[in-house]
């Protein structure tokens, strides 16, 4: 007989931080280590697209700097 989610989740809860933290990061890793192709694609294009607005000069990027010090700022520090 097979476990409802609630009672995974219940179990998974009793779990060691540790196994917890290991768990997690194994149904990441199968969730997401086939990646979609179409999604493949998609990104493939956007990427080429960025990377010739950016080589062109048709945009500028914003230096690291910059972006961390506005991120600090959103979320106070």
């Amino acid at each position: 007989m097979s476990m409802t989610l609630q009672q995974i989740v219940s179990e998974a809860r009793q779990l060691p931080r540790d196994q917890l933290s290991e768990l997690f990061d194994l149904l990441l890793v199968e969730s997401f280590a086939q990646p979609d192709p179409e999604t493949d694609a998609a990104w493939r294009v956007e990427t080429r697209n960025r990377v010739a607005e950016i080589q062109s000069g048709q945009i500028k990027g914003i230096p690291s700097e910059q972006v961390m010090a506005e991120l600090r700022q959103i979320v106070g520090l």
